[in-house]
């Protein structure tokens, strides 16, 4: 029996295997050789640029949205022992800038923890009276027999009091500026609660942020 011999590769067998090889690792190449002959039968023109405007020119187009305006001042408020006071003619003649606004917002922060702002009644000052009897029946400086509720008394009975009130109400209010006023409804006010026996001047940082008229 004569010796058996290796099957002999063609060369196109060979050619083809280096091939998809090179297609494997390389499959951009696939591409480039697909698109090669359109390329040399459809040559591509360059797009022309959009004709360049001067910013400065006659007829060049303009920003039309309306620019935001910020104003900050502080407000320093009326001395007052504990109570509810409505501040809102205050904060409108110390703030003559809020005439300039077209449309905004009024943000009143005041910068301490035994006091608080609040919006509520402007019109009957009972309100007012009964807010500041309730916050002292929830928060009460001491207990049914006189004794200490707290361990925080450094500057006397009513200071934890005091923060607890700030808390549970709020240290800023935020009001909408509509036409050059505050938007505030018909019985609507601003009002500052001292919750301090003793009277304490408290002082408010407004800001305004908004469009102007």
């Amino acid at each position: 029996m004569p010796p058996r011999t290796a099957p002999q590769v063609s060369q196109t067998t060979t050619l083809l295997f280096f091939v998809l090889v090179l297609l494997c690792f390389f499959p951009s190449i696939f591409h480039y050789l697909w698109s090669l002959p359109l390329q040399l039968i459809l040559p591509s023109h360059p797009h022309p640029d959009p004709p360049h405007t001067p910013a400065d020119a006659p007829d060049a187009p303009h920003p039309t949205s309306p620019t935001t305006m910020w104003t900050q001042k502080h407000i320093t408020l009326p001395s007052r022992a504990r109570g509810s006071y409505l501040i809102t003619d205050l904060v409108v003649r110390e703030l003559p800038e809020i005439r300039t606004y077209k449309v905004g917002l009024l943000n009143l922060f005041v910068q301490h923890t035994s006091c608080a702002l609040s919006l509520n009644e402007n019109w009957d000052e009972d309100v007012r009276k009964d807010m500041s009897d309730t916050l002292d029946r929830i928060v009460p400086e001491a207990g049914p027999n006189g004794e200490a509720l707290y361990r925080h008394d450094a500057e006397g009975p009513d200071d934890l009091p005091a923060h607890v009130k700030s808390a549970l109400i709020g240290a800023s209010v935020t009001i909408p500026i509509k036409d050059g006023k505050l938007a505030l409804g018909t019985w609507q006010g601003i009002w500052a609660l001292e919750f301090r026996a003793a009277k304490h001047t408290r002082k408010v940082v407004a800001t305004i942020q908004g469009e102007k008229a």
